[in-house]
């Protein structure tokens, strides 16, 4: 998801497209938030790890 949402942020960026570049950052906003609580210790979706 991380890696997705980058790509996405660099494609809006290098195109001018804003709505790739929203979805990019909400994607990897989305993607370190379940890294860091996989991280930690707590279940995501009902397993230990996010990946």
């Amino acid at each position: 998801m991380i890696v997705l949402g980058v790509i996405l942020l660099v494609i809006g960026f290098v195109t001018g497209i804003s709505i790739l570049w929203t979805i990019g950052l909400i994607l990897v906003v989305v993607g370190v938030i379940l890294w860091v609580l996989g991280a930690l210790g707590h279940s995501v979706g009902g397993r230990k790890h996010y990946w």
